[in-house]
């Protein structure tokens, strides 16, 4: 038996260094790199790949033949060169629209799963190398991201969270007939702090990353039930301390202020949405270091649904056109006082793939487009703690690297085409 494990030892080993020996070298030549978000680009640059990994980059443009017989160049020495995008706030299964309750009835799980991975690429191909899904049926994504992950499909790396909402709350199940309430509804909905801290460790135990959290009402929950606080402080702390034992943040879906600070008092790493930050708020964002992911594309997306479809109930309509109205007013003042901003855009209420339009919607509420970049790499990834591995094109990071024609730096809007997509040292879009 132990003879058996040792040549099992040795044949992994002897894979993997084979593999390892035999990964393709990529040059690429960047004409003007934007390596680490908040320094200046550098011109004539070239990025080292090797296998997933940057192994170096170089001034000037490196020649094959110094880098082995297998050496590659990938020619963007016409483009502006920039690390992967990142958006802290998708849902990949789904997509606002008229057919979302027909959907509901009739579309089976797995062709659901199906539609999950064509938005996924979607996402991919717009630049955006990684995301973190923050509303979607648990298991279904964490199987997503398992297979991106076993490159057994393509897609953008996924950070999953596990839901946990309260009975009556905007995670729970509304807008349908008692029965299909009561089949609805999912173990993620609790009722005060011990059964919220059963649904976190639960959710954790079936593969969350993350979990997220609803402390106020939302806009798409079809009940007149506003958007103040609706979780209570001593659920909301319970669910914060269960996921930190557990060695995993919170994300809390917040709208207006009350619900914004008790979701800060109780420890949350990032307010998605923080339509009605205000002074309060603000203070307790700088003190916390929590992150805002404003979404503004999303309230954009529900006030001009508000005014112009007519699937939505009365009870919608009224928060969408408030919220939508609202939104980019306040994320201005929160930019403005110094609070920790990541990029997200709620995409799944605006379509999949769109997620760029977000940076101009940021521009326009007063960020430069220096600080849009920060907060799409370096600021996501701290996020989700994996600045050690993604957010910037250096030596040791994945190389997740994207190239548009023109300098964002001078104008925003080169994000909504973008040319050249890698991902993990592989060639997706060109």
């Amino acid at each position: 038996m132990i003879t058996t494990c040792l040549r099992l030892a040795s044949m992994v080993f002897l894979l993997t260094a084979a593999t390892l020996a035999n990964a393709e070298t990529l040059l690429i030549h960047a004409g003007e790199l934007l390596s680490v978000p908040g320094e200046r680009p550098k011109s004539r640059q070239t990025i080292v790949v090797e296998g997933e990994r940057i192994v170096d980059v170089v001034d000037g443009y490196a020649e094959p033949s110094a880098y082995g017989n297998d050496a590659r160049v990938i020619d963007l020495s016409d483009r502006f060169v920039l690390p992967g995008l990142m958006d802290m706030h998708v849902h990949l299964q789904g997509e606002l629209g008229p057919r979302n309750e027909k959907e509901r009835l009739k579309m089976s799980s797995q062709l659901m799963q199906m539609r999950s991975a064509h938005f996924a690429m979607k996402t991919l191909l717009a630049g955006f190398t990684t995301v973190r899904d923050v509303g979607s049926s648990g298991e279904e994504m964490y199987a997503l991201r398992d297979a991106i992950n076993k490159a057994w499909i393509d897609g953008p790396r996924i950070i999953a969270a596990g839901g946990v909402g309260i009975t009556g709350g905007h995670a729970d199940i509304s807008g349908v007939k008692p029965e299909l309430m009561e089949l609805w509804t999912d173990d993620s909905i609790c009722d005060g702090p011990y059964d919220c801290r059963r649904a976190t460790r639960n959710a954790i135990k079936y593969g969350a990353d993350l979990i997220k959290i609803t402390s106020t009402g939302g806009v798409l929950t079809d009940r007149a039930t506003g958007t103040g606080q609706q979780m209570e402080m001593d659920e909301l702390r319970e669910v914060v301390q269960a996921a930190a034992r557990m060695g995993r943040k919170v994300a809390s879906h917040a709208h207006e202020e009350d619900g914004i600070i008790a979701a800060l008092e109780a420890g949350v790493a990032s307010i998605e949405h923080g339509t009605y930050t205000g002074p309060r708020a603000i203070k307790l964002f700088k003190e916390t270091g929590a992150y805002l992911v404003p979404t503004l594309l999303a309230g954009k997306t529900v006030g001009a649904m508000a005014v112009e479809a007519d699937f939505m109930s009365d009870a919608v309509k009224e928060k969408a056109i408030r919220v939508g109205r609202d939104m980019a007013g306040n994320f201005a003042k929160a930019h403005a006082a110094g609070v920790n901003v990541a990029y997200g855009t709620d995409s799944g209420v605006s379509p999949h793939g769109t997620n760029a339009e977000e940076a101009l919607l940021m521009v326009e509420a007063g960020m430069t487009e220096m600080e849009v970049l920060v907060a799409a790499t370096i600021n996501a990834a701290d996020l989700i703690d994996m600045s050690d591995s993604i957010g910037t094109i250096e030596d040791g990071k994945f190389a997740d690297i994207i190239a548009v024609d023109r300098s964002p730096l001078d104008d925003i809007a080169e994000l909504l085409e973008v040319g050249f997509v890698m991902k993990g040292g592989k060639v997706y879009k060109d």
